[in-house]
């Protein structure tokens, strides 16, 4: 049995997922990590969770339900519930303008560590958690079974191997089978809002494309006609796509992966073959391999109608909040200075660390620094596949910001 602390388990009644060592009064056997009964300091029963002290969140609360006990069947259960709340991604078969989107979105499906994503028939998991891994055969076999995926791939996430002390691995399945590659795997294509990627599966920063922005990609559209766009931080060049979609005479993209610029410019490529972009969209953008956080020092100022900011994760813990706090007043900073007035700034932070209001905090320090007003247009979040749990708000990671700076 778990023991909270006197006055330590607010956080479990208010649905709550995770409990850190500050609350804990005593564990049964704290040596044995699994999953046990979670009591306040007199005994109650107040959840069921998972205990492992090599876990950085010592605690995952799992259920409320005392009469039944989590276990492989309560996790197979609560996976498939998750796929099919996203029924409505499916309903369109082989003729959906999107195939990839997110099954499984960790806490907010009661999962917690576990993120599931689909990419046409190809399924890809990541693990950030000891109690997702402690699931990982479960989490396989629930998915074979029940989606009948071309391959599955589960790799745990790099920015949690160390805090989890997880090993670093990538794993490969077809037909429920592990097997290893000989080679590197053959590329597939996916499309989003009618336009087509390509990729290679298990390749790629974390899942390979980021399937949260699909909305605000959509979004960005409006404020491309006719703009000299330029997007930081590219990737495979979702932004730019929809940038050239939008009307866009010219995107300069940056990343600091040649890969995934190759990629962009392949996928560039591919749409305008497919009738999907007009003719002549490959002409209208260039790439760059940099450093985002120098090259935006070097661009001249007056040169850009639209800077859309996507940098990777900076703080994945909140002991690492506050450096990134000053590396995206830094990076909004610039930008701002550089931007034509009355210039577009969308500005992103996939940094779960650092709330919505403490990023536009930061776009305020940004400014004033800057010299500029900016006005903030539209707020913006990760798309309807990526639930935001109400008792959890740190799944609320993803935070976009539209705003017009005026000079």
């Amino acid at each position: 049995m778990i023991f909270l602390k006197k006055d330590r388990d607010k956080s479990v009644r208010n649905r709550h997922p995770w409990i850190f060592s500050g609350a804990i009064e005593k564990v049964g056997d704290p040596n044995t990590s699994g999953i046990d009964v979670i009591a306040d300091c007199e005994g109650r029963f107040l959840a069921w969770g998972y205990y492992d002290a090599d876990s950085h969140i010592p605690v995952h609360v799992m259920s409320l339900d005392e009469d039944r006990k989590p276990d492989e069947y309560w996790w197979a259960d609560m996976l498939k519930a998750s796929i099919l709340r996203r029924r409505e991604f499916f309903e369109k078969g082989k003729n959906s303008d999107t195939t990839t989107f997110r099954l499984v979105h960790g806490e907010s499906d009661f999962l917690g560590g576990l993120t599931v994503d689909v990419y046409g028939t190809v399924v890809r998991m990541i693990i950030s958690s000891r109690l997702a891994y402690h699931f990982k055969d479960v989490s396989v076999k629930t998915v074979q079974s029940f989606l009948a995926p071309s391959m599955i791939i589960v790799n745990t996430d790099p920015s949690f191997c160390s805090v989890e002390k997880l090993p670093s691995e990538i794993e490969y399945y077809e037909n429920g089978v592990r097997f290893q590659p000989e080679s590197r795997l053959n590329p597939i294509r996916i499309k989003e809002s009618g336009l087509i990627y390509e990729l290679i599966p298990g390749t790629g920063q974390k899942s390979g494309f980021f399937c949260d922005q699909r909305e605000n990609r959509n979004m960005i559209e409006r404020y491309c006609k006719d703009a000299v766009v330029m997007d930081g931080c590219s990737y495979t060049g979702g932004f730019t796509l929809h940038a050239i979609r939008g009307g866009a005479t010219r995107v300069d993209a940056f990343d600091s992966s040649d890969d995934a610029l190759h990629m962009l410019l392949a996928n560039v490529q591919i749409n305008e073959e497919s009738g999907v972009l007009p003719k002549g969209s490959r002409d209208k953008v260039t790439v760059t391999k940099c450093d985002i956080f120098q090259q935006i020092r070097e661009i001249p100022e007056n040169e850009y109608d639209v800077i859309i900011l996507d940098p990777p994760k900076l703080a994945a813990t909140k002991s690492a909040a506050d450096k990134a706090m000053r590396a995206y007043k830094d990076l909004n900073r610039v930008a701002m200075g550089k931007i034509r007035n009355g210039g577009i700034v969308v500005t992103c932070s996939c940094s779960g660390a650092i709330s919505v209001q403490d990023f536009q905090m930061v776009l305020g320090w940004a400014a004033k620094d800057a010299g500029v007003n900016a006005q903030i247009l539209q707020r913006l979040s990760q798309g309807t596949d990526h639930p935001v749990l109400v008792s959890f708000p740190e799944s609320e990671y993803l935070k976009v910001m539209i705003m017009r700076v005026i000079k």
